[in-house]
């Protein structure tokens, strides 16, 4: 062990260099993109899957750390932790061999004994962290309680597929108001895979199952399951930033074994009740807070409804168009829009949101004498350019001016012109334009006239 490791056990940076200008930026930046989900997540409860594995790595006192942090933002926390790398160990230095099957261990009575051991360290190490005792943490002197208790009561497995899974058991039921109650009261609720029958019988559970009930039973706004399998991949490796149940069925079919079950096990939170479900991996310093403090994240976010979504905007959206347009505004590329403007006329905008922020807006002006629309105001968030942002709210914006009788669409533009002819867009003339548009058509910017037939 270094010294530097010796006298800062705690994992935490012993010295950080002073900030500079552009972290300084980055903080901010950071902070302001956090806010609303700070704001967001006070008070809901969230439910966090912390694998065994997770429970070894290096980032483990980090992902403590912040679970403390969640806590004193405001969220509802309840901690259910794995014990499968713990309890393999515990068997191979006692030379005792037990089968898994279909990813639940079969757990003879010359295991249990393991099982309570490796959950009883791993609680133990894990309260440790939380107690904040190191003063070096970054969350010192923080008020938090631990609360446990026999929150959860099982039931046997009994005999599968012709397999005596001995005390392996299953939840029978949850302690839904004892939980909600030391949730009310600030405490962090910690869940070990173990539970007892009312005959006191002992069983062993799956952890991550154990965390998806729990999240249904509470009506949990989001499940976090924290791993090593971590998000989705595609066929070319990249990260599935977000899966709707809808889209569930096309998921990529080669994962390896247990990703797949943690995947199952997360569509199965979801389609009962879970409106979030994330995937995470536990690799990745400071996961929990990248994931649900950034709009992007860095896990696979399962959901009911599309993360992702166009619709019409709504008078509280006025500020954040003016925001999304404001540099547009700047730079030349969009005729200025005064506030009270865009108020008048927000029943003929649309907005494209990531996780319910705006990120693009565009207007739709009907003409419905000459049976035609003008497009207008189209602007993307510089930090989600290239993403297809704006050419889904395109396609939105034809399809409700085709359904108002419009037959073609136009657009006046002095610096996208490219952009809209690689929609099918062609030069037109002035004069092909309703009378009325051509009368207040700005002769200074000296705009091109661009059209599409629908």
């Amino acid at each position: 062990m270094s010294e530097d490791k010796a006298d800062n056990p705690s994992g935490a940076p012993a010295h950080c260099p002073p900030p500079t200008a552009d972290s300084q930026r980055d903080m901010v930046a950071w902070l302001r993109e956090a806010s609303p989900y700070v704001h967001a997540h006070r008070g809901q409860t969230f439910v966090v899957y912390l694998s065994g594995a997770a429970v070894e790595a290096a980032q483990f006192a980090r992902h403590v750390y912040d679970l403390a942090l969640l806590v004193s933002l405001g969220v509802r926390l309840v901690v259910v932790h794995g014990i499968r790398p713990q309890l393999s160990r515990r068997l191979a230095q006692s030379a005792i061999d037990s089968e898994v099957v279909n990813g639940i261990r079969i757990t003879g009575s010359e295991v249990l004994p393991c099982v309570i051991d490796a959950c009883g360290r791993v609680r133990a190490r894990l309260e440790a962290h939380l107690s904040q005792a190191v003063t070096t943490s970054p969350m010192a002197g923080a008020a938090l309680r631990v609360a446990g208790g026999t929150f959860v009561t099982a039931r046997p497995l009994g005999v599968v597929g012709g397999r005596d899974f001995g005390h392996s058991g299953e939840v029978r039921r949850i302690d839904r108001e004892g939980i909600t109650r030391r949730l009310a009261e600030g405490d962090l609720v910690l869940l070990s895979p173990l539970a007892y029958s009312a005959s006191g019988e002992t069983w062993n559970l799956d952890a991550s199952t154990l965390a998806a009930e729990v999240a249904v039973e509470l009506g949990a706004a989001k499940l976090l399951l924290l791993s090593e399998n971590g998000p989705v991949c595609d066929s070319a490796g990249e990260p599935v930033r977000e899966i709707t149940l809808r889209d569930a069925e096309s998921a990529p079919s080669s994962m390896p074994e247990e990703a797949a079950r943690m995947f199952e096990r997360a569509l199965r939170a979801c389609r009962r009740g879970v409106p979030r479900v994330h995937l995470i991996d536990h690799q990745t310093d400071g996961a929990l807070l990248l994931e649900l403090y950034s709009q992007d994240g860095i896990g696979t976010l399962i959901s009911n409804n599309p993360f992702d979504r166009i619709r019409r905007a709504g008078i509280d959206d006025v500020s954040a168009i003016i925001g999304v347009i404001a540099p547009f505004e700047a730079a030349g590329l969009l005729v200025r829009r005064p506030r009270d403007l865009i108020e008048r006329e927000i029943e003929r905008f649309f907005v494209a949101t990531r996780d319910e922020q705006v990120v693009a807006c565009a207007a739709l002006h009907p003409f419905p004498e000459s049976a035609v629309a003008e497009l207008a105001c189209i602007a993307v968030d510089p930090r989600y350019a290239g993403r297809g942002f704006g050419s889904e709210l395109l396609k939105e914006l034809e399809r409700a001016a085709a359904r108002a009788g419009a037959e073609s669409v136009f657009v006046l533009t002095t610096g996208t012109a490219d952009w809209f002819r690689q929609h099918g867009f062609v030069l037109a003339e002035l004069s092909d334009l309703p009378v009325l548009r051509q009368q207040i058509y700005n002769q200074q910017r000296n705009s091109l006239v661009l059209s599409k037939r629908l």
